[in-house]
């Protein structure tokens, strides 16, 4: 019997191209119509897809991680359970090679987390969208006052499906959907934390964020001072921020300054899957409100996809990612993706970057940052939001009142431009940060250019 081929499905109205997220299904298996055989990176969400015929999955044809992939595009060959010896021999061939790629991917990143607790060799490589999900359950799991409210976070599992399977775990009295009311559940949520339990509230993008702002700031972040330590509010609001593909202006903000000027707030945005993890656990225990911001290119991007521990990450403490001697580099979120990219040019080059992950930007590790540029004599800022009042602006201030002396040339801000993003692609392209723009500044420092 001849195989059977299974198309890239059209999953949103919008929808032309799509990725292949994960695959849940190899070479082999025996699936039956209604199974799940993959997750589809689509123009706006990542989202299940199901077979529609019973068979044996023969062959995937294209990668886990492509993107970029028409509608109607074979992605993969199924036969029934009664095909030729040659297909299973095809299969089984595919099978082997699958497994090698999986075991190459593993040893890509660094066995140790960077904090105090190594990394089993062998474990898998997790997303970020993946973490993130683990991390709620295990304190939700941990803790029965914690419980996570937002649009679309139940039923429909998250528009970027990060609390896929949280709803069958938990129930709906702990997995909540909300109306289209930011406003109005950010300050339900507030309530809730006012009376003991532990909401973490998902905005389905920061950028929606400016409904409850009065809520975040007057209620959240101010409630422990003017109560006179009296009373804390131990809630989480997380979600992505910062530019996503081509939403245009009023969705592809990044609000982490905006935030990090607050007292009475934490602020985290994380780059890598175990830092996510780590930092969400610990922002669910923080007796403080903690803004948790997530990057939406990041959830599945592999570059910060990792290995991850059980460890808690502290909030307030950096991370030297890559040691170098000529000019330190400190971004934090989706800005470290631009950095290791410039780090590997400027090295192409013989010029040796420092990297340091704030990871968290307030309270700010300025200790970590100070003792980096004692050593280089320079530093360049890294972070994809407006140029002006950016935390590379706060940064360059500080170094300058701390540690003056011992720069050897001028602080450089490397931002997105002082423009709304533009929705044509080539427009958003010249809008945002990219590696070029990064070496190009480690050159002017270093005295290259």
């Amino acid at each position: 019997m001849s195989n059977i081929e299974i198309l890239m499905p059209a999953l949103s109205p919008t929808m032309e191209e799509g990725g292949i997220a994960k695959w849940l299904v190899k070479p082999g298996d025996t699936i039956r119509a209604g199974d799940l055989i993959a997750e589809i990176e689509t123009d706006k969400a990542i989202m299940e897809f199901e077979s529609a015929s019973d068979g044996i999955i023969c062959e995937l044809l294209v990668e886990e991680g492509s993107n970029q992939i028409k509608v109607n595009t074979p992605i993969a060959l199924i036969s029934d359970e009664s095909s030729s010896t040659k297909d299973r021999k095809v299969t089984k061939k595919h099978s082997n090679n699958s497994s090698s790629l999986n075991t190459n991917q593993l040893d890509h990143k660094s066995s140790d987390s960077g904090d105090g607790e190594e990394i089993k060799e062998g474990q898998k490589l997790f997303t970020v969208r993946e973490a993130i999900r683990d991390a709620l359950a295990e304190e939700m799991r941990t803790d029965q006052n914690v419980f996570l409210m937002g649009e679309e976070v139940a039923e429909y599992e998250g528009a970027y499906k990060v609390s896929q399977g949280l709803l069958d775990e938990f129930g709906s009295e702990r997995v909540i959907d909300t109306p289209i009311t930011e406003h109005g559940f950010t300050g339900l949520a507030a309530g809730a934390a006012f009376g003991g339990l532990k909401p973490v509230v998902e905005f389905m993008t920061f950028n929606f964020s400016l409904q409850a702002m009065d809520q975040i700031i007057n209620t959240c972040a101010k409630t422990l001072y003017m109560s006179g330590g009296q009373m804390n509010c131990p809630i989480v609001i997380r979600g992505p921020n910062g530019a996503a593909s081509q939403v245009a202006a009023q969705h592809s903000q990044d609000f982490a300054p905006w935030f990090a000027s607050v007292p009475g707030l934490k602020v985290v945005q994380p780059f890598s899957a175990n830092d996510a993890k780590g930092l969400l656990k610990s922002a669910i225990r923080d007796p403080n409100p903690v803004i948790f911001l997530e990057n939406e290119i990041l959830y599945n991007d592999k570059s910060a996809s990792s290995k991850i521990s059980d460890q808690l990450i502290p909030i307030g403490k950096a991370k030297v990612l890559v040691e170098g001697s000529d000019v330190t580099l400190v971004s934090y979120g989706i800005g470290i993706k631009h950095s290791l990219s410039a780090v590997e040019l400027a090295r192409d080059i013989d010029i040796s970057v420092e990297l340091i992950d704030l990871r968290s930007i307030r309270p700010i590790d300025y200790e970590t940052v100070f003792e980096s540029i004692k050593k280089t004599n320079r530093c360049i800022t890294v972070e994809e939001c407006f140029p002006i009042c950016s935390i590379g602006n706060h940064l360059s201030a500080s170094v300058m009142e701390s540690i003056f002396d011992y720069l050897d040339s001028p602080i450089i801000n490397c931002n997105g431009k002082d423009v709304p993003m533009p929705y044509a692609k080539n427009l958003e392209k010249a809008a945002l940060l990219n590696p070029e723009e990064i070496l190009n500044a480690i050159k002017k420092v270093t005295y290259r250019d």
